[in-house]
């Protein structure tokens, strides 16, 4: 998109979204072009003009960042410690929220179908968009600029991490983690129902291949699915 076909507001957004995280592209179309999601593009007649490929190069720029950062400041935790923590930092559900936090949902462009189905409220659209930022000012500014703005945003939440206070949403942490390396999704199996109508029981187990885990237990099958996440997430990790 070039810089004259952008409308008198969108410029003003694009600024306004720049002040906010104090930074400043020199292109500001290829921040733009950060919030162009494929259904906008297709319905636009260039199926090539979205963010993807800013979200592949964004995610490796974001991934190199919180890595350096983790193995220059945690120099007496082992390795399995720092992997811990990037896979919560750089996960769906905390980009997402950051995402939110610095109002992407705001900037993004969709398609009709896209906006009517919740796109902006969407965490992997959010999370996408929130690395095509990264990829976009990389590009842009180099990796030190980029670098300063990722940690500015992420080592908020390594500390939440680090101090046990961040929200643990396990079945979303599997799911990235065992998707990732096995490009399928973990399987849950409600096992049974136990205890009266009044105070049900209910038990789930989990099964990433040919391992299960649990049955663990909650008040309801959506807290009994998250135990059983848990449960595979921590045995994964230890």
């Amino acid at each position: 998109m070039k810089a004259d076909s952008l409308s008198s507001n969108r410029k003003k957004d694009l600024i306004s979204f720049q002040k906010n995280l104090n930074i400043k592209f020199s292109d500001i179309n290829l921040l733009d072009l950060a919030f162009h999601h494929r259904s906008y593009a297709n319905e636009h007649g260039n199926h090539l003009d979205n963010n993807e490929r800013l979200e592949f190069l964004g995610d490796s720029v974001l991934g190199i960042a919180v890595a350096d950062y983790l193995y220059k400041t945690m120099k007496d935790h082992p390795e399995g410690d720092l992997a811990k923590i990037k896979s919560v930092v750089v996960s769906e559900m905390t980009l997402s929220e950051i995402a939110i936090n610095i109002g992407i949902q705001k900037m993004l462009l969709l398609g009709k179908g896209e906006e009517n189905s919740g796109g902006r409220t969407k965490k992997a659209l959010l999370a996408d968009a929130t690395e095509a930022v990264f990829g976009a000012y990389y590009l842009d500014s180099g990796f030190k600029v980029a670098e300063k703005l990722i940690l500015k945003l992420l080592v908020p939440e390594i500390e939440k991490v680090w101090e046990n206070k961040h929200h643990k949403d396990f079945k979303t942490l599997l799911q990235e983690y065992y998707q990732k390396k096995c490009k399928e999704c973990p399987v849950y199996k409600l096992d049974k129902i136990t205890g009266p109508d009044h105070e049900r029981v209910f038990w789930v187990s989990v099964s990433l291949g040919d391992k299960v885990f649990g049955p663990e237990k909650g008040s309801s099958k959506k807290e009994a699915e998250q135990a059983a996440a848990k449960c595979a997430w921590d045995s994964i990790n230890k």
